[in-house]
């Protein structure tokens, strides 16, 4: 079981190298981020995109290009469906999002003939540690889906469940947020957290225990759930936090970056395939831990 960030490139040193292809790595951080990643020994790296421009890029860096496998593309477009086309081909294990427009590399991962569409909804996932006790926390989704529906939350757990079971947990606790602990007809997430934890219940969320509705405090805090007098196997004890919208989700990830100064790192799942899609303002240390969540689970 993964308990702590730090143990993932330990892990993952342990396995072979995989191989990262990375549409239109085009800029100064990310071959940084490449050096890097090199330099830890977490992972290798296919580069897809403006041959040339990648080529001088990795010479500034002090890299040797010919070291590189690097395939040409003359647009984003091709770079996103180059890489795409390696990983499906078994010549890369994780795909990762470079230089270019977030819609276009996604149309490319979800092209129904030549892409990498998994039997889920595409989710990302926001991985920390936990305030109280030992262990990871994931929020999710805290990047991608707005204002998702109920069948799309339960996908959205689905995914998450499942990294969590890739990382050693094997029936993740899942704590469903709102802004309360009761049910309140007035406040649609609520009632999806009531339906959510009754269909783990009965089968229809499998390998997790969910509950809800939990307030933010009750669902990570042990101190907190025992004031407010909430049992139950998940209060103060969740291992998953659902969120209710990208606006929620997106505070979370960046209140832990910059308020709490928490380690983190983001999982792309619901693809066939692990994909690393980090932000440019996400720190190196998260992008790297972004990247050893992805190899360790390829």
């Amino acid at each position: 079981m993964i308990l702590s960030l730090n143990d993932l490139y330990d892990a993952v040193r342990g396995k072979a190298i995989k191989k990262i292809a990375i549409a239109t790595p085009e800029d100064e951080g990310i071959i940084k981020l490449v050096k890097n990643t090199m330099e830890i020994g977490i992972a290798a790296f296919i580069l897809v995109g403006d041959a040339g421009k990648i080529s001088a890029l990795l010479r500034k860096e002090g890299l040797d290009d010919s070291a590189f496998e690097i395939h040409h593309a003359d647009s984003h477009k091709a770079a996103a469906e180059k890489a795409v086309c390696l990983v499906v081909e078994g010549k890369a294990t994780v795909l990762m999002k470079g230089e270019l427009h977030t819609s276009i590399f996604l149309k490319a991962v979800l092209d129904k003939e030549r892409g990498v569409r998994g039997g889920n909804l595409i989710s990302q996932i926001t991985i920390t540690e936990k305030v109280e006790g030992e262990g990871l926390l994931m929020f999710t989704d805290c990047a991608m889906n707005i204002s998702p529906t109920l069948e799309e939350k339960k996908q959205i757990i689905e995914n998450a469940v499942g990294l969590a079971i890739k990382l050693g947990y094997d029936k993740p606790k899942v704590a469903v947020l709102s802004a309360v602990e009761l049910v309140n007809p007035a406040m649609p997430d609520t009632l999806d957290a009531a339906v959510l934890s009754k269909m783990a219940d009965r089968g229809q969320i499998e390998h997790a225990v969910v509950d809800g509705p939990f307030a933010l405090d009750n669902a990570i805090s042990l101190v907190a759930a025992k004031q407010k007098k909430i049992g139950g196997d998940v209060a103060g004890k969740a291992d998953i936090v659902l969120v209710p919208n990208l606006q929620v989700g997106n505070v979370i990830h960046k209140g832990l970056t910059y308020l709490a100064n928490k380690k983190i790192a983001a999982a792309v799942m619901g693809a066939k395939v692990p994909i690393v899609m980090t932000s440019r303002a996400d720190t190196t240390d998260t992008k790297l831990y972004s990247i050893a969540i992805a190899t360790y689970i390829s």
